[in-house]
């Protein structure tokens, strides 16, 4: 085997070769485990990073023990199997505090209108509830999608767009067991077919004015078209 060959590949244990260029270890673990949503396995970590399992593990449990050294606000832990970060206990409050807060705010008319477009029209991409509201909706999406009402459902076969629905917590919320329950609104929502036709019109060139508008006075089509607000009401 040549020099190259050898520097290009890392022996594990059991002699197993993984050909992947090294990083250094713990920076890349932390990394790894800050993008985590579950438990990751030592062999798999050990795999991601190239490095042998015995190695990695020491890794992960001198990173705890630094961590716990330190008093920092997250603790890495070996829970089932599989390492993971964590709120340290004494910072739970904190945390607890920061979410009620948010769950307790009040969603604005916006979000509401925002919310009602996904539960009728589901599943539905942001551009289709932007046409339907006339506005740009990714600011209250966020919100919704934060405070768990709606969720991604997939992504559209055509145009490639996430497509959004609720969730369970949303039904919970508004006190129904299914989507059937829902009052009988959905007719009356314009059709996309009856959207494209308006869109056209509205993208339509407009008349050049044969004298500006005078000063303080703005076109009360002017502007972005965007929500002003994320979709909350502050209490």
């Amino acid at each position: 085997m040549t020099e190259t060959e050898t520097e290009s590949q890392v022996t594990t244990e059991a002699d197993e070769t993984i050909a992947v260029p090294l990083a250094a270890l713990r920076p890349s673990l932390e990394a790894l485990l800050m993008v985590a949503d579950q438990p990751m396995e030592t062999v798999s970590l050990a795999t991601a990073v190239g490095y042998p399992v015995a190695e990695v593990t020491e890794a992960l449990g001198a990173l705890a023990a630094e961590y716990d050294e330190q008093v920092r606000g997250f603790e890495l832990r070996n829970v089932g199997g599989g390492w993971r970060y964590y709120t340290r206990e004494e910072f739970a409050a904190v945390v607890e505090g920061y979410i009620l807060d948010g769950q307790q705010a009040r969603l604005t008319q916006a979000a509401l209108e925002t919310l009602s477009v996904v539960a009728y029209k589901q599943p539905v991409s942001r551009a289709r509830v932007s046409a339907i509201r006339g506005v740009n909706v990714d600011g209250v999406m966020r919100t919704l999608l934060n405070r768990g009402l709606v969720e991604e459902a997939g992504q559209d076969h055509e145009t490639g767009s996430n497509l959004y629905r609720t969730t369970g917590y949303f039904l919970e919320r508004i006190g129904v067991s299914s989507l059937d329950e829902l009052p009988e609104l959905a007719p009356y929502l314009p059709d996309m077919a009856d959207l494209e036709d308006e869109l056209a019109e509205m993208v339509a060139p407009a008349p050049v004015l044969s004298e500006p508008a005078p000063e303080g006075h703005p076109s009360p089509h002017s502007g972005d078209g965007t929500e002003p607000d994320g979709g909350t009401e502050p209490t």
